[in-house]
């Protein structure tokens, strides 16, 4: 049974309806201490939030820690195959029952008192349990479990008890989630690895880094001068037929690469040049060449970048989940995801690639934690404390689904997502 808490502790009375306008968003959304705290409980107590992929968790005992906002959660398997989502915090004094970020048990135990919990979460050992005779049940006191559900193997959890169906939720991004999930290419998408780094800033502002093209020809110069000839046309899409929509509830696309939105789409054509020592590999290991083509169009990942409020991007070939720590600090978990059964090299290369950009040594994340940083940084100076949101806002169309939809470099994603917090946060 789930038990369903919308967690309010202190939440602070704020008003923040002159701060978010249309065009503008006033930076003390980025650096106001009693506006994050009202956040945490507003967005992230009161919404769906991604909390794990189900090959995270594919084992009997599996487990992962994950947060809702800052409250930590564990998402588990039991030995009936199903999954919960846990609220990491012993039912005696409140201590974490598992630090692990993943791995496999039978049982969670607190450290402090040994309290024991099973898969499901129920209380199973007291230590000197005599002396609660008569005055505690262990059936009453099972780690809290919060409800939850997925989507296309997408894990989300949320604290609020009427929260609407996470499909309803998703809506228009359900769309893109299953084109995302092709890149397994034909394979199932699996979880490879993650890394974890912070940085100096508000969580705000990475959401609006995996909506924004503009900055890419500017901050990202050294990702594009270690890039072949021909990989570096691709990544030439500013001027493009791409397009950002806004898919609702805050959710947005970014597309970037239209010719590679659908990796099922265009089988036939020829392989890029980048790519013919990974086809060669492939015919090595006895593939045939239908599903060298499948492979190859699917190893460089999606064309677009997909943001669901509040907390995921997938992004073109990788899961960014942000976790807001402090006002002015943000962590950022970078996921390297695969095909669950795929050639080696297959997901070798996806591991390269992925490290290329995203790694911590890459060409393209430190240049973007760098940017956030300043931007922290500056928010402070000055007497025009505005940020601007508008570019593309006077050349907006309808996309082939109905929504607003601007051009590629336009900054639409970041008025949904800010259309959405407003009225959370003023709900």
């Amino acid at each position: 049974m789930t038990e369903n808490h919308t967690c309010r502790r202190n939440v602070p009375d704020v008003d923040i309806t002159g701060l978010v306008q249309e065009d503008r968003v006033h930076s003390t959304l980025y650096s106001d201490p009693t506006i994050f705290q009202a956040e945490l409980d507003k967005v992230f107590n009161n919404t769906w939030v991604w909390v794990g992929h189900e090959s995270e968790v594919p084992d009997t005992g599996s487990y992962k820690t994950a947060h809702i906002g800052k409250q930590p959660v564990i998402v588990s398997r039991d030995r009936k195959g199903e999954i919960h989502v846990l609220l990491n915090r012993c039912r005696h004094r409140a201590a974490t029952v598992c630090e692990g970020k993943r791995g496999k048990t039978r049982s969670f135990v607190c450290p402090y008192h040994g309290w024991g919990y099973a898969l499901d979460g129920e209380l199973r050992a007291i230590p000197k349990a005599d002396e609660y005779d008569g005055v505690l049940e262990k059936q009453d006191f099972p780690l809290v479990r919060v409800r939850h559900e997925t989507y296309n193997g997408m894990i989300f959890a949320t604290l609020k008890a009427d929260m609407i169906p996470l499909t309803d939720f998703l809506g228009g991004a359900k769309k893109w989630m299953d084109l995302f999930m092709k890149q397994g290419g034909g394979y199932p998408i699996k979880v490879l690895g993650d890394h974890r780094f912070r940085f100096p800033g508000n969580w705000k502002i990475q959401l609006e880094n995996t909506t924004d093209a503009y900055h890419f020809p500017v901050v990202h110069k050294s990702f594009v001068s270690s890039l072949d000839a021909q990989t570096s046309q691709v990544f030439d899409f500013l001027d493009g037929d791409g397009f950002v929509e806004d898919l609702g509830n805050g959710h947005s696309v970014m597309v970037m690469i239209p010719e590679l939105v659908d990796l099922e789409d265009n089988l036939d054509a020829p392989i890029p040049d980048r790519f013919k020592d990974f086809a060669a590999e492939l015919a090595k290991e006895g593939k045939d060449e239908a599903e060298i083509k499948r492979l190859v169009r699917a190893v460089g990942g999606s064309g677009f970048n997909l943001n669901l409020f509040p907390n995921v991007a997938c992004s073109m070939a990788f899961f960014r989940v942000l976790r807001p720590i402090s006002v002015e600090e943000t962590e950022i978990h970078h996921v390297a995801i695969g095909g669950d059964g795929a050639p080696a090299a297959f997901n070798q290369l996806r591991m390269r690639l992925h490290e290329h950009f995203q790694g911590p040594m890459g060409f393209g994340t430190p240049d973007d934690a760098e940017a956030w940083e300043r931007v922290q940084k500056g928010s402070y100076a000055g007497p025009d404390e505005w940020i601007l949101v508008n570019r593309g806002q006077s050349k907006l169309k309808t996309s082939a689904d109905g929504n607003v939809a601007g051009a590629v470099c336009s900054e639409t994603g970041m008025r949904a997502a800010y259309r959405k917090y407003l009225a959370m946060m003023t709900a």
